[in-house]
């Protein structure tokens, strides 16, 4: 039996990921991440001696994409 009290509407969220706040703070913590990614990634080389999956850019995208829904969460 399905409990159907569980789906209620939803309130709009603060900012759509297509606003230009978002995209601020994207860029920011884009900005902010791309030195420890390359880093990272300068340090997966030499310790592993083989490229990772990821790039630098492509690590430090992911992670403004996991860090910047957080700040409008709150």
């Amino acid at each position: 039996m399905a409990d159907f009290s569980v789906n209620s509407p939803r309130h709009a969220r603060a900012a759509r990921p297509g606003s230009v706040e978002y995209r601020l703070y994207f860029a920011m913590v884009f900005v902010l991440a791309l030195p420890f990614a390359a880093l990272a990634f300068g340090w997966s080389v030499l310790r592993h001696a083989r490229m990772p999956a990821l790039g630098p850019l492509a690590r430090a995208r992911a992670e403004a994409h996991q860090i910047v829904p957080m700040i409008f969460r709150g």
